[in-house]
């Protein structure tokens, strides 16, 4: 067998390097969360990113940016999130944040049934203007009301029968039913609990096609859909910054 030149050998580990550092380098992935205002699109990030929540939380104004990395299998997925308003006011500037997403979120809230109707108007937005790859969620969040109002109160027999209802007004079969009707993911989700949060964007980093993502930003350099003038969630300043927390997912 011919023997290794230096020179050669010299190739071969910088290849070797390179090849590492390319494994190690985080994909970025811009994600968008749309919905209703106060249905705790905020609260979600907060929860993902910091693992906190917070009560009374101010409404977004125009939108916030925050980071989270993930490891998924080998790769290391930089979450580049646009958190939006949900204020009508604000709606004309949602293509702004959603142009170029990879991934978008939309959360309605359980216990509002025109939450749902107003998620599913975003969904139709985003299927008509956006990525026509982009891997959607819709995220039913708040599901601690649920589990509250059931300890505080168990419904008798009689009781139903005079027609007290439930604080939830959207079914988890109605919501389920539509996510798989128009190609979503599906969750239900507390951003004051941490049930389910890890696992929306943990199953969206499933289905990004992260090889696509590489592909394009080896092609066009520097390309990661990101904008300028960055806000943070907590501070509103325009910074822009990652989350010193641990991986998330």
């Amino acid at each position: 067998m011919p023997a290794t030149l230096p020179s050669q050998q010299a190739e071969t580990d910088s290849s070797s390097a390179q090849n590492t550092t390319n494994n190690n380098k985080p994909v970025q992935v811009k994600l968008v969360l749309l919905g209703e205002a106060a249905v705790g699109k905020s609260s979600l990030v907060l929860r993902f990113v910091n693992n906190e929540f917070q009560e009374n939380k101010e409404p977004t104004i125009g939108a916030a940016f925050l980071t989270q990395k993930c490891r998924l299998e080998d790769k290391v997925i930089k979450f580049e999130i646009w958190d939006t308003a949900g204020q009508e006011r604000f709606h004309s500037l949602a293509p702004m944040y959603y142009r170029n997403a990879q991934a978008a979120v939309v959360v309605y809230d359980i216990t509002k049934a025109a939450s749902l109707d107003k998620a599913k108007s975003w969904v139709k937005e985003l299927q008509r203007q956006a990525n026509p790859n982009i891997v959607i969620a819709l995220a039913g969040n708040k599901v601690d009301l649920t589990a509250a109002a059931d300890e505080d109160h168990e419904e008798t027999e009689e009781e139903s029968n005079n027609g007290e209802q439930s604080i939830r007004e959207v079914s988890t079969e109605e919501a389920n039913a539509y996510a798989n009707e128009v190609g979503l993911l599906f969750f239900e989700t507390s951003a004051k609990t941490g049930e389910g949060v890890n696992e929306v964007f943990t199953e969206i980093a499933k289905k990004i096609p992260l090889e696509h993502i590489l592909a394009m930003s080896r092609t066009r350099p520097g390309a990661s859909g990101n904008t300028n003038g960055r806000v943070d969630l907590r501070n509103n300043g325009v910074t822009g910054r990652d989350s010193k927390s641990g991986c998330a997912c």
